[in-house]
């Protein structure tokens, strides 16, 4: 990135907020704070931010709301979710609505600083894709358009409202059909392998998808079950006939 990148931090406990602040400026980082999840929620949305540091527990909105309602705005920004709970369901839980990854207080600060690069490694790499795209790029199989540039679908012409990870999937999906891809693969290139073993959560997705796109999803056209080995997105020849 060719300027500092710009971090929001979502939490309430100053204390955290302030270990997390020092230790971000040292490496260079332009920080931000907002200490309840609805003023938050207002910057992130009003703001062009790097990354968001957001505790699962705060006055207001929790963070989970927050992460959920900036996914729906189409809000592309990593979010690092700070939890003082391990229990899986909360975990699964923010990766379903969209979070990048996630620490469970208490952290090392050699752990969040990793976190934190490697989300922001993340973010560069994407956008510098996405800067040498000449035009947004489109993926059509018959009804079913993918615009990818615009991370947006139709079927049959209309709009299909889908969550962050969602897309990711389907744009993998579609951008390599045929391919037989294993949960664990999925897992690893849409969530990235901090979430290893939350297999269950790539068929929650793939379930949905199907409900969204398939005309009959106990009947999958396009994304297809490879038994032994996981899901494929059909080819362009088979999804039309």
């Amino acid at each position: 990135m060719t300027k500092a990148p710009k971090i929001l931090i979502i939490e309430d406990d100053p204390h955290v907020a302030d270990l997390v602040e020092i230790h971000l400026k040292d490496l260079g980082y332009e920080l931000e704070r907002a200490n309840e999840g609805g003023s938050g929620l207002q910057r992130a949305l009003q703001r062009d931010y790097d990354l968001i540091i957001l505790d699962l527990m705060l006055p207001g909105l929790d963070g989970l709301t927050v992460c959920k309602r900036l996914r729906a705005e189409n809000a592309l920004v990593p979010i690092l979710m700070l939890t003082a709970k391990a229990e899986e369901f909360d975990k699964v839980l923010g990766l379903e609505l969209g979070a990048d990854d996630y620490l469970t207080k208490p952290f090392g600060i050699r752990e969040l600083m990793a976190r934190v690069k490697a989300l922001l490694r993340r973010r560069e790499a994407e956008q510098d894709t996405a800067n040498k795209r000449a035009a947004p790029e489109e993926l059509a199989f018959d009804d079913v358009v993918i615009h990818l540039g615009k991370r947006k679908v139709t079927l049959a012409g209309h709009n299909v409202e889908l969550t962050a990870k969602e897309f990711d999937l389907l744009a993998l999906f579609a951008s390599h059909p045929g391919r037989a891809y294993s949960r664990s693969a999925l897992l690893d290139l849409v969530w990235g392998h901090q979430f290893e073993g939350y297999e269950h959560t790539v068929n929650s997705h793939i379930n949905r998808l199907r409900g969204k796109i398939e005309k009959d999803p106990a009947q999958p056209k396009y994304i297809q079950t490879v038994w032994g080995v996981g899901y494929r997105f059909a080819e362009t020849e088979e999804s039309a006939t």
